[in-house]
């Protein structure tokens, strides 16, 4: 197990300096840079830029440099802990996604728990009772659900909430928390705007959980392990739980390593219509705006969540299926 973990290790820290690589690179692919973006928005306020400035600019934050000294200088400071600095903001890396991450990360953790708590039972009831009145329910919704874009849900659920409730749904934070510190009360007003963002957020993820799920079992009911078993007289409800459930969720346990940075970064659109303070709007401004440090970081973060996400779930497919082994097989 120790020569797995360190395998893994060393392979992450490889896979994560070419995924540093790849996604600096890929943002400056496109003509331009921060500095253009920049000038260009002066000009439109009509201000004259000389020359001169222009290259006191391009001199102060360091964009003419080649390219492969930038991305170095941006990681010899990210191995110390330093992403740099945004040139929009003009603030600390850092500080930014600090906060609009820990927030993220709420929003997509609870998601998921919400998602899996929901999506599988529901998934083995309609494999138990195949095309029953509740499955037909439930795989008509799941359709729904399927077809319906997250932001789409976003906007129904805004306008149904001011119409006949007269609150609105958007962002986080109630207006007298915005921008204050931390606190029991903020805790609490944070709570009770969640419920809205994971609804939506999750409503395609248990969906497609509970087609994957239906269809998985289904296929292990019908295996002959299965056939044995409930001949021998073995209770249909220790049979479901013990055999078929814990072989049928393998390919949803092997998603988690994915799921949690798709949630984040496949919830953008829906985090600008609700207004939510996450890395996502964060994340497509800065890619708008080209500020190479500040979008080289998010995407370098997400990275590093969906390579620890994968190991996470290798150690629960281990756990789930015993037939699955981490070491080298031996002659």
């Amino acid at each position: 197990m120790l020569d797995y973990i360190a395998r893994r290790g060393l392979f992450t820290l490889l896979l994560l300096a070419l995924v540093s690589v790849v996604s600096f690179v890929i943002i400056q692919l496109p003509p331009g840079d921060y500095l253009s973006t920049y000038i260009m928005a002066l000009q439109e306020q009509g201000e004259d830029v000389s020359e001169a400035q222009i290259e006191t600019l391009r001199a102060h934050y360091g964009l003419g440099l080649p390219i492969y000294v930038q991305y170095f200088k941006w990681m010899w400071g990210v191995v110390r802990g330093n992403f740099g600095v945004s040139f929009e903001w003009n603030a600390p890396v850092a500080a930014l996604i600090g906060e609009r991450l820990a927030l993220t990360l709420t929003i997509a953790v609870v998601t998921m728990v919400f998602t899996y708590l929901l999506a599988i039972p529901i998934g083995i009831y309609s494999a138990t009772h195949q095309y029953s009145v509740g499955d037909y329910t439930f795989t008509t919704v799941g359709f729904i659900g399927l077809a319906t874009p997250n932001f789409l849900l976003a906007l129904i659920l805004m306008f149904l909430f001011f119409k006949y409730l007269g609150l609105s749904v958007g962002g986080l934070f109630s207006p007298e928390y915005l921008g204050e510190p931390w606190s029991i009360g903020k805790v609490f007003d944070l709570i009770r705007h969640l419920p809205i963002p994971i609804i939506v957020v999750g409503t395609a993820g248990t969906a497609a959980i509970v087609r994957i799920m239906r269809g998985s079992l289904l296929d292990e009911l019908r295996r002959q392990y299965v056939i044995t078993a409930r001949a021998k007289g073995l209770k249909e409800r220790a049979l479901l739980f013990k055999y078929p459930v814990r072989v049928a969720v393998n390919p949803i346990v092997s998603t988690i390593g994915w799921a949690l940075p798709s949630t984040i970064s496949g919830a953008t659109i829906t985090a600008i219509v609700l207004s939510l303070p996450t890395a996502g709007p964060l994340l497509l401004r800065s890619l708008r705006s080209q500020d190479m440090y500040l979008a080289a970081s998010i995407v370098m973060i997400l990275s590093a969540m969906t390579i620890l996400g994968t190991f996470v779930s290798d150690l629960l497919l281990a756990w789930v299926d015993p037939r699955i082994r981490f070491e080298r097989s031996r002659a």
